[in-house]
């Protein structure tokens, strides 16, 4: 068992930044791929970003791609998305998961952990 908590929500202008945090307990964290997912009321999650068991290799959805950065820190058993110049259309719930799989993955159901997910609302 893995458990995953967010944190780094929260209300800002568009423009600003925010830096999510994903802490991670249980089982090794470094035997997991970590992803990024986000969720709007009323839409399907969505992918937002992968980093490998190392951090060496990493993965966008495009239209995050040069705004968002996903990383790691194996150390502290946390996994981080650094949020830069956000839209409002970046609202949304943002979830991590945990991947035991060998190969980064955008597929939610390839995913075997999930944290409870933390608000980020970005204002006009």
């Amino acid at each position: 068992q893995v458990q995953l908590v967010e944190s780094g929500g929260g209300l800002v202008q568009a423009g600003d930044s925010l830096r999510l945090s994903c802490a991670a307990s249980g089982r090794t964290f470094s035997l997991y791929n970590m992803g990024w997912f986000r969720q709007t009321p009323g839409k399907e999650r969505e992918f937002v970003a992968a980093v490998s068991r190392s951090g060496a290799a990493t993965d966008y959805k495009g239209s995050m791609k040069g705004r968002f950065i996903i990383s790691r820190d194996n150390t502290k058993n946390t996994v981080y998305l650094q949020m830069n110049n956000l839209k409002p259309e970046d609202t949304a719930v943002y979830y991590c998961a945990a991947d035991s799989g060998s190969l980064l993955s955008r597929q939610e159901n390839w995913y075997d952990y999930w944290g409870q997910g933390t608000q980020v609302t970005v204002s006009s």
